[in-house]
């Protein structure tokens, strides 16, 4: 903010840091109000739902464009899955029941509900998205999985700083 440089600064609160929860690992749990310290525009807004992420994103955008001032934007969501396979989903640090109040605002659910419900798509145009969908999904899975395995030197490769020196 001191400088007054035009950027959008996202924060994607899903409420944990791998097993440990915000509550138990930061005095504030608003973090978007960390933003105060530099005297920045700052904002928080619900990562379930697609429109308010909109909304917010496109004010601290206009804000980076036309007054050259950053933004904090802190979108608050949650993780349905686990980090790794041995990251259960629930039972460790979360309860069933709270991943089960969450999956109820799952963010594709309630678009779909919304235009549904608005007339923006019909049941029928719905289910073609799904399906054409699922079908990228599966042709990125086939080639990846008919793709050769590259050589451990691959990952040298088109890195930014030259690491073989």
């Amino acid at each position: 903010a001191l400088w007054k440089l035009p950027c959008v600064f996202i924060i994607e609160n899903n409420r944990y840091g791998m097993g440990t929860s915000l509550e138990r690992a930061s005095a504030i749990h608003d973090i978007f109000e960390r933003g105060a310290a530099y005297n920045m525009a700052r904002r928080q807004c619900d990562g379930q739902d697609v429109f308010a992420v909109r909304e917010a994103v496109g004010e601290a955008v206009e804000r980076a464009r036309k007054e050259q001032h950053p933004t904090l934007l802190e979108v608050r969501t949650y993780r349905f899955m686990g980090h790794s396979m041995s990251d259960a989903v629930s039972g460790t640090y979360r309860t069933k029941a709270e991943l089960e109040e969450y999956m109820k605002r799952d963010p594709i659910s309630l678009l779909r509900e919304r235009m549904e419900d608005n007339g923006s798509l019909s049941e029928e145009q719905l289910q073609k998205m799904d399906t054409d969908i699922k079908a990228v999904v599966q042709d990125a899975w086939d080639f990846a999985d008919a793709s050769p395995e590259l050589p451990l030197e691959a990952l040298y490769e088109d890195v930014y700083v030259d690491t073989t020196t």
